[in-house]
């Protein structure tokens, strides 16, 4: 059952939380995230093409997710039962093995919750939203997606590592940044002895304020690959 107060929605607000059936029982939301990060991305129904290429792509990077300590969770407005027949068309059809849960909201509640229905474009389907949500619960991602158009995991994952380096350096990531590539170093470093410090591979000047610096987490996510 979904949180009935008036959560808003947006970056930077606590995710609200919810109990819910899903295909691996009933959950209680931010019980089940813990302490890792989460992707929480919806589909407009059961047993339609579009949601299953998603669905088959997003199990075919479970790995990748889980060694950024991500865990996934869809929703699709059917039931469980719907759902568990849905799974090994995805399985055989996308050569997969789906492991992570869906949620089953039948009465639309966590949907609403999550502004995931856009009466304009349908009154009873969801749009392809996705939610980036990190450890302390805090929606970091918001996607928006018709329901015709497909999303593209790739970005979802490149914005993960974005998010992930960005909280534990002080640096941005540029147009069509991907892990391994210079970042930006915040414009808010001005003191040439802090910047030797934080950044003892170097940078390079474009403009004043245009400063890019190897990626420095790429020791780390080298181990990781």
């Amino acid at each position: 059952m979904a949180n009935k107060i008036n959560h808003s929605i947006q970056l930077g607000a606590i995710a609200p939380d919810f109990t819910a059936e899903t295909t691996h029982g009933k959950i209680s939301f931010h019980q089940w995230i813990g302490n890792s990060w989460c992707i929480l991305f919806s589909h407009p129904k059961d047993f339609t093409p579009v949601c299953t290429t998603e669905l088959g792509r997003a199990a075919k990077l479970t790995t990748d997710f889980s060694q950024r300590g991500t865990k996934l969770i869809a929703l699709s407005i059917g039931s469980v039962e719907n759902h568990q027949q849905w799974i090994p068309d995805i399985n055989k059809s996308q050569g997969v093995n789906l492991t992570f849960p869906i949620i089953a909201d039948e009465n639309h509640a966590v949907s609403e919750l999550y502004h995931m229905i856009h009466p304009e474009a349908s009154e009873t389907a969801t749009v392809r939203s996705v939610f980036i949500l990190d450890p302390k619960k805090v929606i970091r991602l918001i996607l928006t997606y018709p329901a015709s158009t497909g999303r593209n995991f790739q970005e979802i994952l490149r914005v993960l590592d974005s998010l992930q380096l960005t909280d534990k350096y002080k640096v941005a990531t540029p147009v069509d940044w991907i892990r391994g590539e210079e970042c930006v170093i915040l414009p808010s470093i001005t003191d040439s002895v802090e910047i030797k410090k934080l950044f003892p591979k170097g940078f390079r000047q474009i403009t004043p304020y245009l400063r890019l610096t190897p990626d420095p987490s790429n020791s780390e996510h080298m181990q990781v690959r």
